[in-house]
């Protein structure tokens, strides 16, 4: 088994309830930790069926730059479920930072995990 972590992930989009978080994009930083199986990658050094975390990449900043949520939680759990939806996947971490949601504050961010 092995972690894949793709880290520091900024993509705008809408997340928010106050109304000028419905029309202004904001910046949310996207860490996650996905276990997938490598036997076969690490036996053949071959790309076919591996998991491709540039694919999941690409999913993941159309997704969330097009998405709409008024709570950061949602948006967590939406984002573990896409990444869970691939069966190699054996476990998933999702954590996300809004900025500058809180005064005097770097971030706030929600985790999620998942595991089959």
């Amino acid at each position: 088994m092995a972690i894949i972590r793709i880290k520091n992930l900024l993509i705008r989009t809408i997340i928010g309830y106050n109304p000028e978080e419905r029309v202004n994009r904001q910046d949310v930083i996207i860490n996650l930790e996905i276990e997938v199986d490598v036997s076969r990658a690490v036996t053949t050094d071959h790309q076919d069926g591996i998991y491709n975390y540039k694919a999941i990449t690409k999913t993941l900043i159309a997704f969330v730059s097009e998405s709409k949520y008024n709570l950061l939680e949602k948006l967590t759990y939406e984002v573990l479920q896409l990444i869970m939806k691939d069966e190699r996947v054996i476990r998933a971490k999702v954590e996300i930072d809004k900025l500058h949601a809180l005064r005097f504050s770097e971030s706030v961010s929600v985790e999620l995990e998942a595991k089959r």
